[in-house]
């Protein structure tokens, strides 16, 4: 039990003046004393608080400002070392409650962790070992910086991990948009982990600390710039090429342009999700944003029967639960630098598009900056130039309408203008015009 403590009157100078020489105390809360211990020259600061078991822990926090100008460091007044006093005993108070299980959690061991369970969800969605992307980010951006690698999560401020954001400056938007989603994920995975060895400000400071960062960059990989918006000509001659390019590639072209879902979408899809009586396809919702349920969610999207027709290749004498779309895997041969084609599989990263991607740009003659995710842009704004309204926009591309109407408010602008046209009648007779001048 903590001990009743004699309070001594130390809050001024000319009361320290009159103590005898030793340590005197007051308390700050029943179990947390501010101690005043005096010398011949002047007196120190120290603050003791109660462990339990009958036992105090005590720690110098500064000396008094007998003789010296108060500094707010070294040198502080009563309310000054009473307000460190507090500081210092939190602070023990945090590490102790950190070490309860052994060594206190450090940012580093926390993003190890996620990162095992992302590789772990990617190989278990693609069947091999694979490095995830949140592995390459975070190992490169976070795990590199021993300062912050080593920092107790128990201790990490809103400020530290505001810093850290502000050093992302360089880095594409996006690309700073997943890192700060996936180091979020990770600190906030490892402070539920360990709840009972955290503070209870940590969850907090952890959204704060990204807050900005996060809303500067919130859905800019879905930002379209003007020159990606394509017109129909171009996507026929896009498709066109890729086909040209090879059957494979012109194939994911196609449903990329029809259903304007994303390339992680498309290469989950399977030969069943293609609904040929009903003239649709079956997109599988982005695991964007949310975690795997175990539950499969379809968006069903109409396509025309050209798209069917150009599908029927992928669907004949195959499984219902094959991959839609695959591609040939090419291997050499021991001492050949040939290649040569081996089996064939899914579709598995971005990656394996960008080179005939390029070739495709370069034949058709389209700006450099054109990327396949244009092609999506192009499908949102062709069902805004539809007059379709925008919530059935977003469903159908699996976004929100607030993501369409903050980023494509242009072309809802001219959809809704030429409907408000469409709807203007005749109002005034031709016998009832008079010229101003008569």
């Amino acid at each position: 039990m903590a001990k009743t403590v004699a309070e001594t009157a130390m809050t001024t100078k000319n009361a320290r003046a009159e103590l005898a020489q030793g340590i005197h105390w007051r308390s700050l809360d029943t179990d947390v004393h501010m101690g005043y211990r005096k010398a011949k020259r002047g007196g120190t600061w120290v603050v003791r608080w109660y462990k339990g078991d009958g036992k105090y822990q005590q720690e110098p926090i500064g000396a008094a400002d007998d003789f010296q100008t108060p500094d707010g460091d070294t040198v502080l007044t009563f309310d000054q070392a009473k307000k460190r006093a507090r500081a210092v005993v939190d602070q023990r108070r945090a590490e102790a409650k950190a070490s309860i299980d052994g060594a206190p959690v450090t940012i580093k061991s926390a993003v190890e962790n996620y990162i095992i369970d992302r590789d772990d969800r990617e190989k278990a969605r693609k069947g091999r070992t694979v490095r995830s992307d949140a592995n390459r980010r975070l190992t490169r951006y976070v795990l590199s910086n021993e300062t912050l690698a080593t920092t107790p999560l128990h201790t990490v401020t809103a400020k530290q991990l505001t810093d850290w954001t502000k050093r992302l400056s360089g880095l594409k938007g996006t690309t700073v948009k997943r890192l700060i989603n996936d180091f979020r994920a990770a600190l906030n995975k490892a402070a539920e982990d360990h709840h009972d060895r955290m503070p209870a400000s940590l969850t907090a400071d952890i959204k704060r600390g990204f807050k900005v960062k996060s809303e500067q960059h919130d859905d800019e990989a879905d930002i379209p710039r003007t020159n990606q918006i394509m017109t129909d000509a171009d996507v026929r001659r896009i498709i066109e090429t890729a086909y040209e390019i090879g059957e494979d590639f012109g194939r994911i072209i196609v449903v990329m342009a029809a259903t304007g879902a994303r390339f992680s979408q498309v290469v989950r899809l399977r030969v069943s999700d293609v609904q040929v009586s009903e003239k649709r396809v079956m997109v599988p919702a982005s695991r964007k944003g949310r975690r795997d349920s175990g539950k499969t969610r379809h968006i069903a999207f109409p396509v025309g029967q050209d798209v069917i027709d150009a599908l029927r290749p992928a669907l004949a004498g195959r499984h219902s639960a094959e991959p839609l779309l695959e591609r040939w895997r090419h291997v050499q041969k021991p001492g050949s630098i040939e290649w040569h084609r081996d089996t064939r599989g899914a579709w598995q990263s971005s990656s394996e598009i960008t080179r005939p991607w390029r070739d495709l740009v370069t034949r058709v003659g389209l700006p450099g900056d054109i990327v396949p995710y244009s092609l999506r842009h192009t499908s949102i704004v062709r069902g805004l130039r539809s007059s379709l309204p925008v919530r059935l926009v977003a469903g159908l591309h699996d976004t929100s309408s607030t993501m369409i109407e903050r980023h494509y408010a242009a072309y809802i602008v001219d959809a809704m203008n030429e409907l408000a046209a469409n709807a203007a009648v005749p109002l005034v007779t031709t016998s009832k015009v008079v010229s101003i001048a008569s």
